[in-house]
């Protein structure tokens, strides 16, 4: 979540610095991947210009649970625990949202291209002035009592999904001086058991605050990069009523789309 960059304890360090930094890394890496290294199309890890990520990756060895214990204790899900209204977060609340009212819609595929059905996917984002209804945000910017930013849905027969939203805005957060996040929401997509849970995001077409953003940057490969990215899509657009965006989700192969280890901005 964002949180208020005045804060004495912010950041001291310049978006310059983190520029620099961004820069040298992503040299390095073009240099490996160009004498025959392995792409990377995943975030690392590890990525000192965004500050907080090697606090927030395993230092540990990892251990395998056992999935017949899991399958016992975990939550169950189907259709008749997912509302078809929840994918519109406009019909929330007593009133309209306040901004730019998006479809974003798309398809979770495997490796193969094959349509992903029955997938649990959930989305959420801050409102159109980048706030989150969220008691961790605290930065200046307004609440809008109509939007809550959550919404969850079950992908069709050809692995569809689509969300009714409100466009969100960038919003400060406290990795260097003047820190701003790119607008983005946050999806998580579900297997057959909460043990196979990935987290992601989708980013919206010339965002002038790609190049200046350390989270979106951690992904060293611009490929990558570029398949975070939805496309404007007039066919999605209705007559004044909303624009639409399209986005599909690869779970797996080297064209998979980037899942975080650890969700939190």
């Amino acid at each position: 979540m964002a949180e208020k960059t005045t804060d004495p304890d912010a950041a001291a360090l310049s978006q310059e610095e983190i520029d620099a930094e961004i820069a040298a890394i992503h040299g390095d890496y073009r240099a490996q991947r160009d004498a025959g290294g392995v792409v990377e199309t995943n975030a690392r890890l590890n990525f000192p210009p965004y500050r907080s990520s090697l606090l927030r990756h395993p230092t540990k060895s990892l251990h395998h649970a056992d999935p017949e214990d899991i399958e016992l204790h975990s939550p169950a899900f189907g259709h008749r625990d997912v509302s078809p209204l929840e994918a519109d977060l406009t019909l929330q609340h007593n009133g309209e949202p306040i901004g730019e009212r998006i479809i974003v819609t798309g398809r979770v595929l495997d490796g193969d291209g094959r349509p992903v059905t029955g997938q649990l996917v959930e989305m959420w984002q801050a409102n159109a002035a980048g706030r989150y209804m969220h008691k961790r945000d605290q930065h200046p910017a307004p609440l809008d009592p109509n939007f809550t930013g959550v919404g969850r849905a079950l992908t069709g027969p050809n692995g569809e999904y689509s969300f009714t939203t409100i466009k969100p805005a960038p919003y400060p957060w406290k990795n260097h001086h003047n820190a701003w996040r790119s607008a983005h929401i946050h999806f998580s997509l579900f297997g057959t058991d909460f043990t196979q849970r990935i987290v992601t995001q989708m980013y919206f077409p010339g965002d002038p605050i790609f190049d200046l953003d350390p989270i979106y940057q951690s992904i060293t490969d611009q490929a990558a990069r570029d398949r975070l990215v939805a496309t404007y899509d007039h066919s999605v657009s209705q007559h004044e009523w909303n624009t639409g965006y399209r986005w599909d989700i690869v779970l797996s192969g080297s064209n998979r789309t980037w899942a975080e280890e650890d969700e939190e901005h």
